[in-house]
């Protein structure tokens, strides 16, 4: 029986908006299919050129509503600035014991903004060190965590081109994943919104992101699809598993 407070899925991101642009399809999917799914965001993206982290988190709420969630957080982190260090791990470490998720989602090893490569780092080590039984974590209610490690840990690629080594169908869902990513109106193009042109801002970045979809759905012999690093040699139990 699946336990009622535990997540199949906990995606983790520097940024509010950086799950959806890179594993939305991914997300809608698994929620459809009946999976518990999360997202964690580390900051509140107040450095965005356009927009205000207020708004930011109006959009990300509405985003959750249409990915499915059953939960999302954000950890208000400093967006820029945060760092590598012991009190940004436990944070996360509570988090993952709290949840205790199969799956962890993260940002790639490196990429265009320096905070993506920084969040993999911090959520990488995380999932590491939520294994130990000697670190000790506290819950919101004071109770000691017990310790676990999710059994998979995938980087989904966002802006950067990385050869992904896993790429999961999304066929059916491109359209649901623009809905979800139009959730953002400070962020991405939409006709009558203005505001200082950024990287992900024109009309032109969404359909890269169709591009980059289907390169990867190409590359993997499907339509399209999104792409992901894999922190773990993944087993099957069957050697045709992956192709199902």
């Amino acid at each position: 029986m699946t336990d009622p407070t535990s997540l199949d899925i906990l995606a983790f991101a520097a940024h509010p908006d950086d799950v959806e642009i890179s594993c939305a399809g991914t997300l809608i999917k698994a929620s459809e299919a009946g999976k518990r799914i999360g997202i964690i965001d580390l900051t509140r993206g107040e450095l965005g050129s356009r927009g205000s982290a207020e708004l930011r988190s109006q959009e990300a709420a509405a985003a959750s509503a249409k990915l499915g969630l059953t939960y999302r957080e954000n950890l208000a982190l400093a967006d820029g600035f945060f760092e590598i260090n012991e009190t940004n791990k436990l944070a996360i470490v509570r988090c993952i014991r709290r949840w205790r998720p199969k799956v962890v989602l993260c940002n790639a090893p490196h990429d265009r903004h320096p905070d993506h490569g920084r969040a993999h780092q911090l959520v990488a080590d995380a999932c590491f060190l939520a294994g130990l039984i000697k670190i000790e974590t506290h819950d919101e209610n004071g109770e000691l965590q017990k310790a676990y490690r999710p059994e998979q840990v995938y980087a989904y690629i966002q802006d950067d081109y990385i050869k992904p080594d896993l790429v999961v169908d999304i066929q059916g869902y491109w359209d649901k994943k623009m809905e979800v990513l139009l959730c953002y109106g400070s962020q991405f193009f939409q006709q009558g919104v203005s505001g200082p042109q950024t990287p992900i801002s024109s009309k032109e970045f969404l359909e890269f992101l169709y591009g980059r979809c289907l390169q990867y759905g190409r590359e993997a012999s499907i339509t399209i699809g999104e792409g992901y690093l894999t922190m773990r040699v993944p087993h099957m139990a069957q050697i045709d598993s992956l192709c199902v």
